[in-house]
Parts: structure tokens; sequence; C-alpha cells
């Protein structure tokens, strides 16, 4: 079984309820978890570091995996650095790597899909991550397939080996040479016109992310990431709890069905009418003017006065 690397913050109740959905899944009492706690931030506010103690206290009574293995940092590493070392340390024993963060709550059946996948297309140097998130934009009816595969990674439960991870450079010391070439935007843009966007930011450190990075590193190298059509996880961390994710109605995911089954395809290959569809999906929603704003809120306000009437 391919390790699972869990990454952990301040986050008492999140962690939780990962831990146990974690545990309910077939073959976690065969996989061995890593279990990595960022320390707290210099300016940290002592319910910050309070939280901290919690998820700290509570990942030491952890079991019902083969084995439980504890790292906390000393110092506050952020995101990008605790999963681009801890995934480097992990998977530079085992080959490969399962990995969660700590507002991600998984099916059952996700380590044996991910376990599978990992087996299925590790001779594929196409395939350079296996994602567990189906975000919900619209796939065509007639698509039959149950998996496909896109130039975008997925960062909500995902999994990968050394021989792609390695290839990465997480400082993209090519970018200048990159940013003045629009023919290659365009083909790191595949995956999505937000991208560059987020490439950007991370330039400009206003945005601290290994993911746009890894982008960086499948757009070099032509690869994809493998995704669900049907998700295998729920992230819950949509609720302003998280230093990254804040309240984005637009990040929807589809509830996780209990009969999910999946048949992994040989060679698959992209779908440009299902690409095309998420390419759209994550166009940068324009701005909205002032009148659009004051009409969208006179219709909450009639909306909820039309509800307390009928009350």
């Amino acid at each position: 079984m391919a390790p699972i690397v869990l990454f952990v913050y301040n986050r008492p109740w999140h962690t939780q309820q990962t831990v146990k959905a974690l545990q309910r899944c077939e073959l976690a009492s065969e996989s061995d978890l890593y279990i990595f706690s960022d320390g707290p931030k210099a300016e940290a506010a002592e319910e910050q570091i309070a939280q901290i103690s919690e998820v700290r206290k509570y990942i030491r009574t952890i079991d019902g995996f083969q084995s439980v293995t504890i790292e906390e940092s000393e110092v506050n590493k952020g995101l990008a650095n605790s999963v681009i070392s801890g995934v480097t340390k992990v998977i530079g024993k085992y080959g490969k790597v399962i990995v969660v963060e700590d507002d991600i709550v998984a099916h059952p059946s996700f380590l044996r899909f991910m376990n599978g996948a990992l087996d299925f297309y590790e001779h594929d140097s196409r395939i350079f991550m296996i994602g567990g998130c189906r975000l919900k934009f619209k796939i065509p009816w007639w698509y039959f397939h149950n998996i496909y595969i896109l130039h975008r990674s997925c960062s909500w439960g995902w999994a990968t080996w050394i021989e792609r991870w390695s290839l990465a450079d997480w400082n993209i010391s090519d970018y200048n040479s990159f940013i003045n070439s629009k023919r290659e935007i365009e083909l790191f843009c595949r995956g999505g016109q937000d991208m560059i966007q987020l490439l950007q930011q991370q330039i400009m450190g206003k945005i601290d992310s290994w993911a746009i990075r890894w982008d960086y590193c499948m757009y070099k190298h032509d690869g994809f990431c493998l995704w669900p059509k049907y998700s295998l996880v729920n992230n819950i961390g949509f609720d302003n709890s998280g230093i990254h994710c804040g309240n984005n109605s637009k990040i929807k995911i589809p509830p996780m069905d209990n009969n999910i089954s999946y048949n992994y395809v040989r060679n698959i290959s992209e779908n440009k009418t299902l690409a095309k569809s998420f390419f759209k999906f994550c166009e940068p929603e324009p701005p909205i003017s002032f009148a659009n704003s004051v009409k969208k809120n006179i219709k909450q306000f009639v909306k909820k006065l039309k509800n307390r009437t009928c009350a």
C-alpha cells in the first residue's frame, strides 16, 4: 500500500473528521500514516497556539493504521513548504504517496481507488498524479468512462510517484523566458485561464502554493492529472477556517455516492469536449458592476421579505 501523508495545523474539528474518514477507508489498516503538524507563526495569538496544541494532542491518539508516524515542526513552515518537504521525505522512502490535508473527508473506497490507480498507471509517464476530487463542471452525457485526464492538478486528495515528483523545479528558474512566450503561456493555461494569474501571484509572493508550481511541472513535461468522474472526497474547509480556503461559492463538489466503482483505462486520452467544459468552469468571474450589485442586493432583500411574510 502507498503511505498516507496527512498535513495538519490548527483545526481540531476538521482534523478529526479527516482522520475518522480515513479510518473508515478500505485498506486503512494496511496503510502507514505519516502526519506532519505545522508549528505556530511568530505572531500567533494564544487561541491559535491552543488550537495547534489541541490538534497535536488528538493526533497522538490516532490508531487504525498499520503504523502512525508524527512529525511536529517547532516553527511555521506554511502549507507549501510543509507539503513539498513532507511529501519529498516520505516519497523518497516508499516511491509513492497518497496525500490529504486536514479538511479532506474521504469516501470509504478512496484508498482502494488511489492504490489501484498508482499501480495501474505507474509506467504511463503521461500521468503525473491521481486526483480524488471531482469539481462540479459539466461532463458530456455521452462520456462513458468514469475517469478522465486534464492538464490541471488536483490538490484535494491526491497521489503521485517519486519519478514525477522529483522532476519539479519549485523555484521555477526559467520563469522569465516562459512569461515572454505567448505560445508557452497558452500551453500552460490548457487547464484553465486562471492558471497564469495564480503562477504570477506565486512568483510575486502574493500566494504560497505548491499546487500551481506542480501544475508548471506538469506543463513542462506535458503531463496529466487523472480525475474521477464521481468524487471520492469532500472538502469541508470552505468555511473561512483555513488559510487558503475562504467561502467560495463557485467551488462545489458533487455529493459522494456510496456505490462507486471504477475501471481504469489503458492509454486513456484527453477528451477535448470535457477539457473545454473544465476550461470554461475555471474562467475568472467578471467583476460585478455597481448597478448589478444594487440589483442583486434588491433581489436578495425582496426574497428575504417574501420568506418573512410567508412565515
